[in-house]
């Protein structure tokens, strides 16, 4: 199987994320549209900065774009792509819009934040259940809260 070059790799996560070339080159410091397309294009390595800006603007893993092969040679001429390290990272995550956004705000949140999240996520008892169970005392309306406190 082919592995996909880091220009493929960020055309597919702009496009996943609903965005245009100059949209996201907007978001990048030191990004025009011009170098966005060359990089898309494998005629242009961008910075690892750059590619860390892109990963986070689109959502797709940093990892993915940064151990991607570039499809570009020393000369700035293309490669034949599909020659890389054999890393299965080549393959960009896709994310829905609300996926996004998750990721967005669990970026954006301090520490505390980010726990109380995960134990949310992966439903466990958490303080504000507690809470709630000690005020309310009823596990009928308990389990009702639960359930909807993990769908929030």
């Amino acid at each position: 199987m082919k592995q996909k070059t880091v220009g493929e790799l960020i055309r597919e996560a702009r496009n996943a994320a609903g965005m245009t070339q100059a949209q996201l080159a907007e978001k990048i410091d030191d990004l025009s549209v011009s170098d966005l397309g060359k990089a898309e294009r494998n005629e242009k390595n961008l910075s690892k900065e750059q590619l860390k800006s892109i990963a986070k603007a689109t959502g797709v893993t940093q990892k993915s774009l940064l151990e991607a092969p570039s499809g570009v040679a020393a000369s700035g001429k293309k490669t034949e792509s599909g020659k890389g390290n054999g890393s299965s990272s080549a393959n960009a995550l896709q994310l829905t819009r609300t996926e996004i956004k998750l990721v967005e705000l669990y970026r954006a949140a301090d520490s505390d934040t980010r726990k109380a999240a995960i134990a949310l996520l992966k439903n466990e008892k958490t303080q504000t259940q507690d809470i709630l169970g000690s005020i309310l005392g009823n596990t009928i309306i308990m389990d009702a809260v639960s359930g909807f406190l993990s769908k929030e």
